[in-house]
């Protein structure tokens, strides 16, 4: 194996770190192969590994919190209708037992 030599300072573009990290994360490369290919440490490759493999934390989160939301929504919707059916149905059924007594006493 040939010893790598880094030039201090090199600055690589973002797809140029993202294709390497496409090299080990989609085709299985492994880390040292693709390090010594692009004449880069393994350190580096690491690191560009931890940063471009993260998955995106905020748009999840919000994605969750409105799925949330609009489930809590149509369960208070649902919870609202029966609310409303079982105060008409007492209602309804202190009348009939209004009127029953009322029959029964007459």
């Amino acid at each position: 194996m040939k010893k790598q030599t880094i030039t201090k300072g090199t600055r690589y573009s973002a797809e140029f770190k993202q294709e390497a990290v496409y090299q080990i994360t989609v085709h299985g490369y492994p880390v040292a192969d693709v390090a010594e290919r692009l004449g880069i440490s393994t350190k580096a490759l690491y690191n560009w590994m931890r940063t471009y493999t993260k998955p995106p934390k905020q748009p999840v989160q919000e994605k969750d919190l409105q799925a949330e939301v609009a489930r809590l929504k149509r369960e208070l919707k649902r919870t609202q209708q029966e609310r409303y059916i079982l105060k008409e149905a007492a209602v309804f059924f202190a009348s009939e037992s209004k009127n029953a007594t009322v029959h029964k006493i007459s």
